[in-house]
């Protein structure tokens, strides 16, 4: 028999396509990617201090008006109306920047995360409607703003220096900004490297095609292994330093992540078809309406105040302090309390998908925290793994981003013990919303400029 060469026609190493690896080699040794890599790494420096002190400034307003306010006025707490006239004021503003400035305030938060789409013309807004509204309650978080803060800086420092701009480096400096800003939000590079990846959507439905089933392989033969492990008392070498660990995991945590996860990704999905809605009804008389959503979201954190007797800031803001203080003091927390909190914080978190502007990551994270802390008390179930469990599904539901999800999760648990559940139930939760009636499509004047294409409620192309 002949050995088929590399010049034979339909051969392994067939001539005129190079292969992968020289591809890349040829792209390194460009002058103009290098030089494009090292403006990435330099355009990071100032994002970065952009980043820091946007959030900063979100922090101390956020604290100054639902903590230090009302106890300079005398209450313990702000008292049940405090959100009323914050929230109406917040609506309005987001409601005239949404209709009169460039690039409407940011991105619809019930479209999903984006990557790119945000011209220099477009930041005025993004921050007015991010500093006036999250400060003020929206429900929603400050990642999709420094997303957009982080790639319209970096396109803006790229015009001042007067750098050459084709669609491709556009692409590549609007990625590297975001990318440089969120990270400064979650603390690890590692977080705002794999959810850019995955919200800009790179490789498209293959990726998520062959990752789904890689890291529900991944999960389950950790679950197998820490398994035999643990009953067979046997070592295999390992990792780890000796920090103190928590129970290991047994079975009754898995079963009931497998009847959890699908619960709580339905119900998040829910909410967010309900954003979809509230888009709809916003669009045809913007600034009024927008308006309506502050009120609506205003009566939500009334209702849980009044009906709890705790501070209306619970169902307000984006969750981000109220989920530490949640972990941190569950026994504070009474079932009737996390039942309002859930039924109320999510009414508000809709009405400020399809109406306001901000991030859809961390109220969802609260959600599903609350969601496990609720739950914990099952037969068989324990706390560190009903909320593993649950932020898992609540956030690949609002988010669709299923690595990202696993990661920034167990980051925040700060337990690679639970890395299993977290896996199990975010490839659970992606299957069940995928799956599901996504509801009535963005309406057009809420679509981004880069949303061209885009499935409603996705977060890729």
């Amino acid at each position: 028999m002949t050995p088929v060469t590399s010049g034979d026609k339909g051969g392994p190493a067939a001539g005129s396509q190079p292969q992968e690896a020289d591809v890349l080699r040829t792209m390194l040794n460009r002058p103009e990617y290098r030089r494009a890599l090292v403006f990435c790494g330099l355009i990071g420096i100032p994002v970065a201090l952009v980043a820091f002190w946007f959030l900063v400034a979100l922090n101390k307003l956020e604290r100054l008006i639902w903590t230090e306010w009302p106890q300079d006025l005398g209450w313990k707490q702000a008292p049940w109306w405090w959100g009323l006239p914050l929230l109406t004021v917040a609506g309005l503003v987001v409601g005239v920047v949404v209709a009169r400035f460039p690039g409407r305030g940011g991105h619809l938060p019930a479209a999903g995360l984006h990557a790119g789409g945000v011209t220099e013309e477009a930041l005025p807004g993004v921050l007015v409607a991010a500093m006036v509204g999250l400060p003020l309650g929206v429900v929603l978080g400050p990642e999709a703003p420094l997303i957009a803060l982080g790639g319209g800086l970096a396109l803006l420092f790229a015009s001042l220096v007067r750098a050459p701009q084709t669609e491709a480096s556009k692409g590549l400096l609007g990625a590297a900004g975001a990318a440089a800003s969120i990270s400064a939000l979650f603390g690890n590079p590692l977080v705002g490297g794999v959810l850019l990846m995955e919200v800009a959507g790179v490789g498209g439905p293959q990726l998520f095609a062959v990752m789904l089933p890689a890291l529900l392989a991944s999960g389950v033969g950790d679950l197998i292994f820490t398994g035999f492990v643990h009953w067979t008392g046997f070592e295999t070498g390992s990792l780890d330093i000796g920090l103190p660990k928590p129970p290991p995991l047994d079975w009754p945590d898995v079963l009931w992540v497998l009847v959890l996860a699908p619960v709580i990704a339905f119900a998040v999905h829910g909410i967010f078809v309900g954003g979809r809605f509230t888009a709809g009804f916003v669009t045809t008389r913007t600034v009024l309406h927008t308006t309506l959503c502050g009120i609506g979201v205003a009566v939500s954190v009334t209702l849980y105040a009044v009906s709890t007797g705790r501070s209306p800031a619970e169902a307000a803001l984006s969750g981000e302090a109220a989920l530490s203080r949640l972990a941190q003091d569950p026994h504070a927390w009474s079932v009737g309390t996390l039942v309002a909190v859930l039924v109320f914080k999510a009414l508000a978190y809709a009405l400020c998908l399809g109406g306001l502007r901000g991030g859809p990551v961390f109220p969802s994270l609260f959600l599903g925290g609350a969601a496990g802390v609720l739950l914990a008390p099952l037969p068989g179930l324990g706390l560190v793994p009903a909320m593993a469990a649950g932020m898992a599904a609540s956030l690949t539901a609002a988010l669709r981003v299923p690595v990202s999800s696993v990661v920034l999760v167990v980051l925040l648990l700060g337990n690679v013990d639970t890395v299993a559940l977290v896996v199990l139930a975010t490839v659970i939760s992606f299957v069940v919303v995928e799956t599901l009636p996504q509801g009535p499509a963005i309406p057009p004047f809420s679509e981004p400029p880069s949303g061209r294409g885009r499935r409603p409620g996705s977060t890729r192309p």
